[in-house]
């Protein structure tokens, strides 16, 4: 089912209704672009630290908006067994335009026709998206309307303008001190434009505006359902940008709010990287790959798992595939958690002892991979949204250093590895590089292939031994040995350091 601004008043009790007796709730999010083509150090790294990693990824979310939000509300049925009903909805979605407000974005050419490849109507998203604020921006309308310091950027027709002026003049002449009216078929963001118009046409009238919030985020966090993604960072930082508030510059600041907006998160991505080895099922790329994988006869479940059927008004994609539309991969996100829940609890309980089938049941075999969501391209692989990150497990870092190669970049380096493997590259220094990639056999690979090579010598880093930071230090405190000899906290013999002692907060290491 699709929503537009049209549509939105109609359609919400039920959306409210649906989200509130739900079980949980899948969501994607589609973009105007993804990730801004910065400068070079700008660009995310698996050298990135994860508080690096947002702050680089905080600036193309800033840049970039909304288009599309699907929503998947997934319900056990009641009196059925493990069977589920999924009501899923597209909210196309187009930043406010309100007084002070008028929001720039901008559209990536490659996202577009991605997004376009795949069927997306861009009339929907430009001509009836609905409007949205964060609050911030809410707030600032408010106190903007309250002191009378505004202006109007009107979107509603002339005609319609003056039928409302008109109708309010007329009743104004019979209406006495304490009257009031109400203007139906008027709402949403139309409403506050109307408001704005009135109070600066007729200044001895006041108006009362009811009811009006940032629905779709207020509804979400207010129902607190676990909320499913796949690969769901990039959603869990537009939500906060663009319904929440601004992102935050602090990274820890950052995962305590969207903590207690979504106190249970559940990233399908990071459930299915963590089993898929072991359940030896073939490497996919995509979340619609995982989806046919599990229902396919590679699945031992496959006939034993959840049942799950669509709504009346969502039976659409019963019969046909929609990637990458917003509702449709909202859907698969719940399809593929409740399909990899139930393999967890068989592989707990084993085939013939399986306990009685629920929701709860499969929440808690999903413990450990609660609030875990994976972190595309950075030093660690997910972040941990209830508690400290976890530490790296990546591959360790390869240190290469260059002989007769003057004036080598890293994107020269970058190139002469890509055939055989994908590594991230960072200079240490004039004549080396540090090499990192998310693969072990791809390190191993490197090593045995440019063992011996006269050019391109690579070894294991080690920080201790090849570190800049750490030879600068080795070199000053060659300064001070020798006032550490003639303090006697250090015998030299034969020029090598036999001991080590402490001078004042250095502590010098023994046979440099």
């Amino acid at each position: 089912m699709d929503v537009g601004a049209d549509e939105f008043e109609q359609s919400l009790p039920l959306l409210q209704e649906l989200v509130l007796g739900a079980d949980f709730v899948g969501l994607d999010i589609e973009f105007t672009g993804l990730r801004s083509n910065q400068s070079r150090p700008q660009q995310i790294s698996l050298f990135d630290l994860p508080s690096e990693w947002y702050l680089k990824t905080r600036q193309s979310v800033q840049q970039f908006t909304i288009c599309q939000i699907g929503l998947s509300v997934f319900s056990s049925i009641e009196g059925e067994s493990n069977k589920y009903v999924a009501h899923s909805c597209n909210f196309f979605l187009f930043p406010t335009t309100f007084g002070v407000l008028d929001s720039e974005f901008s559209f990536q050419a490659s996202s577009v026709q991605f997004l376009n490849q795949y069927g997306f109507d861009y009339n929907k998203f430009l001509k009836n998206g609905i409007p949205y604020m964060n609050e911030e921006q809410e707030k600032k309308i408010k106190h903007n309307i309250l002191t009378g310091n505004w202006k109007v950027r009107s979107s509603l027709d002339k005609d319609q303008i003056k039928v409302v002026i008109d109708e309010v003049t007329r009743w104004l002449d019979l209406a006495e001190e304490g009257d009031w009216m109400t203007l139906p078929g008027i709402a949403g963001f139309q409403a506050f434009e109307i408001q704005l118009v009135l109070r600066q046409a007729l200044p001895n009238i006041w108006t009362v505006l009811r009811d009006q919030g940032i629905i779709v985020k207020k509804m979400l966090v207010k129902a607190q359902k676990p909320l499913v993604g796949h690969n769901m960072m990039t959603d869990l930082l537009h939500l906060h940008e663009k319904f929440f508030r601004p992102l935050p510059e602090s990274y820890d600041q950052f995962k305590l709010n969207i903590h207690n907006l979504f106190p249970v998160l559940i990233d399908t991505k990071n459930v299915t990287k963590d089993i898929w080895k072991e359940l030896n099922f073939p490497r996919v790329s995509n979340l619609s790959e995982v989806y046919e994988v599990l229902n396919s006869d590679l699945n031992p479940t496959k006939n034993s798992g959840p049942v799950i059927i669509h709504a009346s008004k969502c039976e659409k994609y019963a019969e046909t595939k929609y990637p990458h539309e917003a509702a449709y991969d909202a859907f698969l996100c719940g399809s593929v958690l409740l399909k990899v829940a139930h393999l967890l609890l068989w592989r707990v309980h084993g085939a013939g002892s399986l306990p009685e089938l629920s929701f709860p049941l499969y929440l808690d075999v999903l413990a450990p991979y609660v609030n875990q969501v994976n972190l595309i391209r950075a030093g660690v692989p997910k972040i941990n949204f209830s508690g400290p990150d976890y530490p790296s497990i990546r591959p360790p870092i390869l240190l290469l250093s260059v002989r007769r190669w003057p004036g080598v970049s890293e994107q020269q380096v970058y190139r002469e590895f890509q055939n055989l493997c994908k590594f991230d590259v960072r200079r240490l220094s004039r004549s080396q590089f540090l090499l990192l990639t998310n693969k072990f056999k791809d390190a191993r690979s490197i090593l045995r292939e440019y063992r011996g090579h006269p050019t391109l010598q690579i070894s294991l880093y080690r920080y201790w031994r090849h570190s800049p930071d750490i030879n600068c230090l080795l070199q000053w405190s060659c300064f001070v040995r020798v006032s550490a000899c003639r303090l006697g906290a250090v015998c030299i013999e034969n020029g090598t350091l036999e001991d080590v002692r402490p001078l004042g907060d250095v502590f010098l290491p023994a046979n440099l």
